[in-house]
């Protein structure tokens, strides 16, 4: 099985995860940072990581509202994805509700400072969404 990255998009940082080769594990990877609202230069980013790990395949968090709509993030998030996909990158938008929320405990629980918390929250929420990706297609 190929490696799969795991995407967290956010207005100005993208937290990116990687899966180990069996497609069992994620782990974090890196946060591609950018200026406001330039997702050209992430877009450029995230190909890079995806040659560098000859991955073809990743999973985007797609924000959506309590309800389940999709809002303005969202669409940001389906755009990015059609922009991936025009580069020759199959992506599975995957549910992201909570997901920056629970890393966040999780990092707390872990005894782990504010400021280091602001640094690698992006990448947690990446392993969050890989995970659980990989874990529904496992049947986890």
């Amino acid at each position: 099985m190929d490696r799969i990255l795991g995407l967290d998009l956010g207005s100005k940082t993208c937290g990116v995860a990687i899966s180990d080769p069996l497609g069992i594990i994620a782990r974090a990877l890196t946060t591609v940072r950018f200026e406001s609202d330039d997702y050209e230069t992430c877009l450029e980013e995230v190909l890079k990581l995806c040659r560098e790990n000859k991955v073809k395949n990743v999973v985007l968090g797609l924000p959506k509202h309590m309800n389940g709509d999709i809002g303005i993030r969202g669409e940001i998030s389906q755009d990015f994805a059609h922009m991936l996909e025009e580069n020759g990158i199959k992506v599975t938008l995957w549910d992201e509700r909570l997901t920056t929320v629970s890393a966040e405990k999780l990092l707390i629980s872990g005894d782990v400072s504010r400021k280091k918390r602001k640094k690698v929250i992006d990448q947690m929420a990446a392993v969050q969404i890989l995970q659980n990706y990989l874990d529904r297609q496992k049947n986890f």
